[in-house]
C-alpha cells in the first residue's frame, strides 16, 4: 500500500495527533517547543538517560520567559507544559502520527533509530528527519515502508528561526512530504519544498558565502577583519563569513562542507580549504572556544582596513558602466560633488567583453586627474591601467562602506581622489588588493550561480530557494532577485573572468545562467 493511501490525503497532522521528538539536545528541545506552542501533544526521547527530563526543564523555562516577556499568555503556557512528557523508552512514541528525529548527524545512528522507529510506530505515522547534510533517501534505506520517511530541517533556534526545509528522498512519498510541509505552515513556518541532494538548499547554495571569503584570504586580498566588514556594510549581509563561521563552529562549518563536496564526489565548487582545516586542527573553534578566526577572550578585536581621509573632487563625469553600483552616483552627487553624466540609466551599464551582453565598451567614472573608477566585472584593475576597480554594494541607498582596489599602475592621485568621492558620499572606504572580482561582487555571482543550479537541476523551485537564503541566512535579498536586479549577463561575465583567472571548474556558469544573460529571461521566471 502506497503511503499516500495510508495517510488518507491529510493536509497536515491534526492537533489532536501526538507528535514525538527523538533527540533532546538543542535542535531536539527547539522542535519539540515548537510543536506543543501549536497544540499538539509532545513525547520528547533520547537514548541518554535523564536528557529528555532536562529537555521538558528547558521548555518549561523558556516557556516561563515567553510569558515574562509578554509573548505568552500564562495559560497558554500552563497548557502548553501539560502537553509535554519526557518518554521514557522509544516504545513510548508508539502513538505518534508524526516523529521528528533530532539526534548525531551520523548516518549509521540515524538508520539504526529509524529502523527501529518504524517497528514502534504505526504504519500510517510520518517519520521525519531533521538533518541538514544527510541524504534523506539514504537514511530511509532499507526500511519496510520507506516512503514515509522525508526531511523536517529545522535551523537553530528552531523557536525563533521561519524556515522549515522538507528534503524529500527518491523514495519519499509526495503525499508525506505534502503533509509535512503544511504541518510546518501550521506550525507558523515557512516550509520550502526541495529534493534531498547534499546541503538541501539553505547549506548547499551559502557554501560560496564562506568559501570566496576564504579565497580572497588566501589570495592575500585582505585580512579576515577587512573581508567580514566589507561584506556587512558593503554587501548588506547581516555577519561577515569568519564571524559567522566562529558563530557556527569552525568545526561544524567544514563538516557541512566536507559533507556537500564528498557528496558531490568532490566538486571543485565546494572543496574546502587549507585555513579551515588549520584552525580547526589549533582547536580554534569559535565562540565556544573562545578563540577561532577572531579571539573572545576580551581583547580587541583587528581592525579592518579603513583608508584616511581624503578631500573629495569637485567634478566627475560618469560614462556608464555601472549595475550594482548604480544608486551610488545619486549619493556621490547629494554629496556636494557635480556629476556629469552621459549614460541612459542603469541599463547603459558596460558590457565589458561583451561574450554576454553586446554593447558600449567600458567607461566608469572620470576623475579630475583623468584615472577611473570601474565598477568590476572581474578582471583586475591592473588591465585598465590608471584605474580602481569598485566592488559591488547589496543595496546602494543603505551601504555604508565600499570596497575599492587600486591598479599596479594607479597614480596616488587617481586613488586619493577615488577615495575622498566615496567618503564625500557617506561612504567609508576600504582599499585592497587588486584580485580578481574583489570581494561582494564574487560573493554574490557565486550565490547566484549556485542558486541557478539548484533551479536547472529541479531540486527546488525559484521562490522557494530565493525564500530560504533570506528566511534561513538572512541575506537582505535571494540570490535570484539580486541576480536580476544586477543582470544575468553581468553576473555571467563575472563567472568566465573567475574561471579564466582561476581555471579548474569552480567557477564555472549554470548553463541555465548564460541562456539567461542572452535571452534577458529573469532568473525568478526559470
Amino acid at each position: 500500500m502506497r503511503t499516500s493511501d495510508r495517510m488518507g490525503g491529510m493536509a497536515e497532522v491534526p492537533r489532536s495527533t501526538p507528535v514525538g521528538v527523538v533527540g533532546a539536545g538543542t535542535m531536539g528541545a527547539g522542535i519539540a517547543q515548537v510543536a506543543v506552542v501549536a497544540g499538539h501533544r509532545v513525547r520528547l526521547y533520547d537514548a541518554l538517560d535523564g536528557a529528555a527530563a532536562r529537555g521538558v526543564a528547558q521548555i518549561h523555562a523558556r516557556l516561563d520567559r515567553l510569558v515574562e516577556k509578554e509573548r505568552m499568555t500564562a495559560a497558554a503556557a500552563a497548557d502548553a507544559k501539560a502537553r509535554l512528557e519526557a518518554a521514557d523508552t522509544l516504545d513510548t512514541l508508539a502513538p505518534c502520527g508524526l516523529v521528528v528525529e533530532a539526534i548525531v548527524e551520523q548516518l549509521p545512528a540515524k538508520r539504526e533509530l529509524f529502523a527501529a522507529l518504524e517497528k514502534v510506530c504505526a504504519d500510517t505515522a510520518v517519520l521525519a528527519t531533521n538533518t541538514s547534510t544527510l541524504s534523506v533517501t539514504a537514511i530511509a534505506s532499507g526500511l519496510q515502508h520507506p516512503g514515509r520517511v522525508t526531511g523536517m530541517h529545522f535551523f537553530n533556534p528552531a523557536p525563533l528561526m521561519a524556515l522549515v526545509e522538507v528534503p524529500a528522498g527518491a523514495t519519499t512519498d509526495p503525499e508525506v512530504a505534502a503533509t509535512v510541509a503544511a504541518t510546518a505552515t501550521a506550525w507558523g513556518k515557512t516550509p520550502v519544498r526541495c529534493a534531498s541532494t547534499p546541503g538541501f538548499v539553505a547549506n548547499r547554495v551559502a557554501r560560496p558565502f564562506y568559501g570566496e571569503a576564504m579565497e580572497v584570504l588566501e589570495q592575500g586580498g585582505a585580512d579576515c577583519a577587512t573581508i567580514d566588514v566589507v561584506l556587512r556594510e558593503a554587501g548588506g549581509f547581516p555577519m561577515g563569513a569568519f564571524e559567522l563561521a566562529d558563530l557556527v563552529g569552525n568545526d561544524v562549518n567544514l563538516a557541512v562542507g566536507r559533507s556537500v563536496w564528498e557528496q558531490t564526489f568532490g566538486d571543485p565548487r565546494y572543496a574546502p580549504f587549507v585555513a579551515q582545516q588549520q584552525v580547526v586542527d589549533a582547536g580554534w573553534l569559535g565562540r565556544k572556544t573562545g578563540r577561532g578566526w577572531y579571539a573572545y577572550d576580551g581583547s580587541e578585536r583587528p581592525r579592518p582596513q579603513t583608508a584616511e581621509a581624503r578631500p573629495a573632487p569637485e567634478r566627475v563625469t560618469y560614462h556608464g558602466g555601472f549595475s550594482a553600483c548604480y544608486g551610488l552616483l545619486d549619493r556621490i552627487a547629494d554629496s556636494g560633488v557635480s556629476v556629469e553624466r552621459y549614460d541612459t540609466g542603469p541599463a547603459g551599464r558596460r558590457a565589458g567583453s561583451g561574450e554576454f551582453e553586446p554593447g558600449e565598451s567600458a567607461y566608469g567614472i572620470e576623475l579630475p586627474s583623468g584615472g577611473l573608477v570601474l565598477e568590476t566585472l572581474g578582471e583586475p584593475a591592473t588591465v585598465d591601467g590608471d584605474a580602481v576597480a569598485l566592488d559591488w554594494v547589496g543595496d546602494a541607498a543603505t551601504a555604508s562602506r565600499v570596497c575599492l582596489a587600486p591598479s599596479d599602475t594607479c597614480e596616488a592621485a587617481t586613488l586619493d581622489e577615488a577615495v575622498g568621492m566615496f567618503q564625500a558620499a557617506g561612504l567609508t572606504v576600504s582599499v585592497i588588493d587588486d584580485i580578481p572580482a574583489l570581494i561582494v561582487a564574487r560573493t554574490i555571482s557565486m550565490l547566484v550561480n549556485e542558486a541557478v543550479d539548484l533551479v536547472a537541476r529541479r531540486e527546488a523551485a525559484a521562490e522557494d530557494v530565493d525564500a530560504a537564503m533570506r528566511l534561513g541566512t538572512g541575506y537582505p535579498q535571494g540570490p535570484l532577485a539580486w541576480g536580476d536586479r544586477i543582470g544575468p549577463g553581468v553576473v555571467a561575465e563575472v563567472l568566465t573572468t573567475l574561471a579564466r583567472a582561476r581555471p579548474g571548474g569552480r567557477y564555472r556558469p549554470s548553463p541555465l545562467l548564460v541562456r539567461a544573460a542572452h535571452t534577458g529571461r529573469p532568473l525568478r521566471a526559470l
